[in-house]
């Protein structure tokens, strides 16, 4: 890799303020607000409104759409295309 290019790699926590979970990973987001980390050192941390533990797709809480009458509905208004 060209040498002044790429910004800084580093660790990093993200927290997710809504699960009250955080997680230490590499990234190259930066932030000015810090946190000391469970081994006692302290990083970077940048607050996320959302992550896995949260997300209702993970989280087993999601809705599934009912989507089967979609296509008829749409048929219906703007009719059947021939086919080709």
């Amino acid at each position: 890799m060209r040498k002044g290019i790429h910004p800084a790699y580093g660790p990093v926590v993200f927290r997710d303020r809504a699960a009250g979970h955080a997680f230490l990973t590499r990234s190259t987001m930066t932030s000015d607000k810090t946190v000391e980390w469970e081994d006692g050192t302290t990083y970077p941390v940048v607050d996320v409104e959302i992550s896995n533990v949260s997300h209702p797709f993970y989280t087993g809480t999601a809705r599934v759409l009912d989507t089967a009458g979609r296509v008829e509905r749409f048929e219906r208004r703007f009719g059947k295309r021939g086919g080709a």
